[in-house]
């Protein structure tokens, strides 16, 4: 057991945003992955740039970034986050995986480990409803966090997969 307190939650029990007033600025960062997994047919019109859709990493990168960038809009008590970069790269790791990693930095109170996750997820997502069509059996899985740096509970490294 541990002595972590639950932020969002009240001395009675009920759901609150964290209030981060005074909360000094620091410089934060924070990595996110996904995986897609999809049949070789699939990835192949992924990475020789056939799919009948156009640029899927494109459109799932474009998606990521907007994603972090609206993350307080689809998670209740996150606060929304002045964003000073939000990166988002898919790669095709072998002839079934995409891998994607989402970077998101800011100076502020807060973290920005919701914006990553939220980023890395959201490519998966629409690179999921991009591909779908043409590879079922799709499936998204292992998101989490990597890495994050800066506030007050300083640097995490997430144990090797």
């Amino acid at each position: 057991m541990t002595d972590a307190v639950l932020t969002h939650l009240d001395s009675l029990g009920s759901a609150r945003m964290v209030d981060v007033t005074d909360k000094p600025v620091s410089f934060r960062e924070a990595v996110a992955e996904a995986w897609a997994h999809m049949r070789a047919e699939t990835a192949w019109l992924i990475g020789g740039g056939g799919h009948p859709k156009g640029d899927v990493f494109a459109v799932a990168r474009i998606a990521g970034i907007q994603a972090a960038k609206r993350t307080s809009e689809l998670i209740p008590l996150c606060h929304p986050l002045l964003l000073s970069r939000v990166v988002v790269e898919l790669s095709l790791e072998d002839e079934h995986r995409v891998h994607i990693v989402s970077r998101c930095k800011l100076a502020g109170q807060t973290g920005v480990e919701m914006e990553a996750l939220t980023a890395a997820s959201v490519a998966a997502l629409t690179l999921y409803d991009m591909c779908n069509a043409v590879g079922r059996g799709m499936h998204i899985e292992s998101i989490r966090l990597l890495r994050k740096s800066g506030g007050k509970s300083g640097d995490y490294q997430a144990p090797a997969a």
